[in-house]
Protein backbone atom coordinates (compact mmCIF):
# COMPACT_ATOMS: atom_id res chain seq x y z
CA UNK A 1 0.00 0.00 0.00
CA UNK A 2 3.02 2.19 0.67
CA UNK A 3 4.42 1.31 -2.35
CA UNK A 4 1.69 2.17 -4.50
CA UNK A 5 1.00 5.94 -2.56
CA UNK A 6 5.08 6.56 -2.97
CA UNK A 7 4.61 6.02 -6.84
CA UNK A 8 1.51 7.47 -7.14
CA UNK A 9 2.92 11.00 -5.77
CA UNK A 10 5.96 10.53 -7.86
CA UNK A 11 3.41 10.08 -11.12
CA UNK A 12 1.75 13.59 -10.12
CA UNK A 13 4.88 14.83 -9.49
CA UNK A 14 5.87 14.28 -12.88
CA UNK A 15 2.66 15.60 -14.41
CA UNK A 16 3.19 18.56 -12.74
CA UNK A 17 7.18 19.37 -13.75
CA UNK A 18 5.57 18.61 -17.41
CA UNK A 19 3.52 21.64 -17.53
CA UNK A 20 5.09 24.12 -16.67
CA UNK A 21 5.84 27.21 -18.89
CA UNK A 22 8.68 27.07 -21.07
CA UNK A 23 11.32 29.58 -21.13
CA UNK A 24 9.65 31.22 -24.86
CA UNK A 25 6.78 31.44 -23.14
CA UNK A 26 8.23 33.68 -20.42
CA UNK A 27 7.51 37.70 -20.85
CA UNK A 28 10.28 39.82 -19.28
CA UNK A 29 8.83 43.07 -18.26
CA UNK A 30 10.88 46.20 -17.65
CA UNK A 31 10.73 49.45 -16.58
CA UNK A 32 12.65 51.56 -18.80
CA UNK A 33 12.43 54.85 -20.09
CA UNK A 34 12.89 55.62 -23.54
CA UNK A 35 15.80 57.16 -25.23
CA UNK A 36 15.03 60.43 -27.44
CA UNK A 37 16.94 59.85 -31.19
CA UNK A 38 16.52 63.88 -32.09
CA UNK A 39 19.47 65.80 -32.97
CA UNK A 40 17.64 69.28 -32.71
CA UNK A 41 16.71 68.23 -29.07
CA UNK A 42 20.67 66.82 -28.50
CA UNK A 43 21.92 69.97 -29.49
CA UNK A 44 19.68 72.07 -27.54
CA UNK A 45 19.52 69.86 -24.46
CA UNK A 46 20.75 71.48 -21.04
CA UNK A 47 20.92 69.57 -17.94
CA UNK A 48 21.76 70.07 -14.13
CA UNK A 49 24.30 68.76 -12.47
CA UNK A 50 24.25 65.02 -11.82
CA UNK A 51 27.00 62.10 -11.03
CA UNK A 52 27.22 58.81 -12.10
CA UNK A 53 27.70 56.44 -9.08
CA UNK A 54 27.22 52.96 -11.09
CA UNK A 55 26.56 51.69 -14.93
CA UNK A 56 25.02 48.36 -15.13
CA UNK A 57 23.87 46.46 -18.27
CA UNK A 58 20.46 44.51 -17.48
CA UNK A 59 19.76 42.70 -21.25
CA UNK A 60 18.70 45.81 -23.48
CA UNK A 61 18.29 48.67 -20.53
CA UNK A 62 21.09 50.69 -19.32
CA UNK A 63 20.63 51.66 -15.36
CA UNK A 64 22.38 54.32 -13.97
CA UNK A 65 23.01 54.76 -10.45
CA UNK A 66 22.62 58.32 -10.46
CA UNK A 67 23.45 61.09 -7.48
CA UNK A 68 22.52 64.92 -6.98
CA UNK A 69 20.99 67.77 -4.34
CA UNK A 70 17.75 67.89 -3.81
CA UNK A 71 14.93 67.02 -1.07
CA UNK A 72 13.98 63.44 -2.27
CA UNK A 73 15.09 63.29 -5.96
CA UNK A 74 11.36 61.98 -6.42
CA UNK A 75 10.56 64.98 -8.50
CA UNK A 76 14.05 64.57 -11.26
CA UNK A 77 13.48 63.66 -14.83
CA UNK A 78 16.11 62.61 -16.51
CA UNK A 79 16.44 62.16 -20.45
CA UNK A 80 18.44 60.30 -22.76
CA UNK A 81 18.94 62.11 -25.63
CA UNK A 82 20.99 60.26 -28.77
CA UNK A 83 21.91 62.70 -31.51
CA UNK A 84 21.00 60.53 -34.66
CA UNK A 85 24.91 60.62 -35.73
CA UNK A 86 26.19 57.25 -36.27
CA UNK A 87 30.26 57.18 -36.68
CA UNK A 88 30.86 54.39 -38.69
CA UNK A 89 33.75 52.83 -37.38
CA UNK A 90 33.91 49.48 -35.99
CA UNK A 91 31.97 48.84 -33.92
CA UNK A 92 30.29 51.81 -34.70
CA UNK A 93 29.66 54.37 -32.17
CA UNK A 94 26.63 56.72 -31.25
CA UNK A 95 26.17 59.80 -29.25
CA UNK A 96 24.13 60.81 -26.45
CA UNK A 97 23.61 63.40 -23.71
CA UNK A 98 21.95 62.31 -20.31
CA UNK A 99 20.05 65.49 -19.05
CA UNK A 100 18.84 66.18 -15.84
CA UNK A 101 15.32 68.19 -14.70
CA UNK A 102 16.19 68.81 -11.10
CA UNK A 103 13.57 71.79 -9.61
CA UNK A 104 13.99 70.77 -5.86
CA UNK A 105 16.14 73.19 -3.80
CA UNK A 106 17.34 71.47 -1.19
CA UNK A 107 21.12 71.02 -0.61
CA UNK A 108 20.80 66.85 1.08
CA UNK A 109 22.56 64.83 -1.94
CA UNK A 110 20.29 61.45 -2.80
CA UNK A 111 20.70 58.50 -5.25
CA UNK A 112 18.00 57.53 -7.48
CA UNK A 113 18.32 54.18 -10.30
CA UNK A 114 17.24 55.52 -14.12
CA UNK A 115 17.13 52.62 -16.82
CA UNK A 116 17.16 53.67 -20.66
CA UNK A 117 16.04 50.86 -23.39
CA UNK A 118 19.05 50.93 -25.75
CA UNK A 119 16.98 48.85 -28.30
CA UNK A 120 16.48 51.81 -30.81
CA UNK A 121 20.59 52.20 -30.74
CA UNK A 122 20.87 49.17 -32.63
CA UNK A 123 23.00 49.38 -36.01
CA UNK A 124 22.66 46.97 -38.32
CA UNK A 125 24.92 44.67 -39.63
CA UNK A 126 26.63 44.43 -35.69
CA UNK A 127 26.30 43.39 -32.54
CA UNK A 128 27.69 45.91 -30.48
CA UNK A 129 27.67 49.52 -30.53
CA UNK A 130 30.13 52.40 -28.75
CA UNK A 131 27.67 54.44 -26.55
CA UNK A 132 29.57 58.28 -26.15
CA UNK A 133 27.46 60.04 -23.47
CA UNK A 134 28.52 63.59 -23.09
CA UNK A 135 30.48 64.11 -19.32
CA UNK A 136 31.06 60.36 -18.95
CA UNK A 137 34.60 59.31 -19.30
CA UNK A 138 34.86 56.40 -21.55
CA UNK A 139 32.65 55.13 -23.50
CA UNK A 140 30.34 52.01 -22.88
CA UNK A 141 30.14 49.06 -25.04
CA UNK A 142 26.32 47.91 -25.61
CA UNK A 143 26.46 44.23 -27.10
CA UNK A 144 22.99 42.37 -28.31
Amino acid sequence: MKLKKNLMLSFLCIILMNTQCSDDDVTILTDCSEVIIDNNAYETAESDYYSVVNIVFNGDCLTLDLSASGCDGNTWEFTLIDSGNIAESMPPQRYLKLSLFNNEACLAVFSREESFDLTPLRVDGTNEVLLNIEGFEEPILYAY
